[in-house]
């Protein structure tokens, strides 16, 4: 696929996956073999993790969206930067909801296969800025 069709599939992920919460695009835009490089220990590999920690955030932030801050393609690869942003009202990763609000950065390479399907996923998120404004973390010393 051209790096523009990467492109516009990394956007429907962060817009309709993960802002609208259209779970059912996972199986149409991931490969079956899909292998994701961030996700939380305890989730289970592939489709069915990115599915599951999706589930938890959204319970966690009920009002969480994404904006794409900047966006670029190079072959099979596209690499975004984007803030997210939310209100913690739900247990988050065992910590208590605060009831504060939170934004953060992450940065995300996704890799597409040949028939346009993301085959692979790292990111690289600002956990330490999140709980700061969360109430659940400080800062040392």
């Amino acid at each position: 696929m051209t790096a523009e069709h990467n492109l516009k599939a990394a956007r429907r992920i962060v817009l309709e996956i993960f802002n609208a919460g259209a779970v059912e695009l996972i199986d149409a835009l991931f490969a079956p073999g899909y292998v994701d490089h961030a996700l939380p220990p305890d989730a289970p590999s592939g489709r069915e993790g990115l599915k599951a920690t999706l589930a938890m955030f959204r319970q966690a932030f009920p009002d969480l969206e994404y904006s794409i801050d900047d966006q670029i393609a190079s072959g099979d690869i596209v690499a975004q930067r984007v803030t997210g942003r939310g209100t913690m009202k739900g247990e988050f990763m065992g910590m208590p909801p605060t009831g504060k609000t939170a934004s953060w950065q992450e940065m995300h390479w996704h890799r597409f296969d040949a028939d346009g399907l993301l085959v692979e996923h790292w990111d690289v998120t600002d956990s330490f800025a999140m709980l700061m404004q969360l109430g659940l973390g400080s800062a040392p010393g």
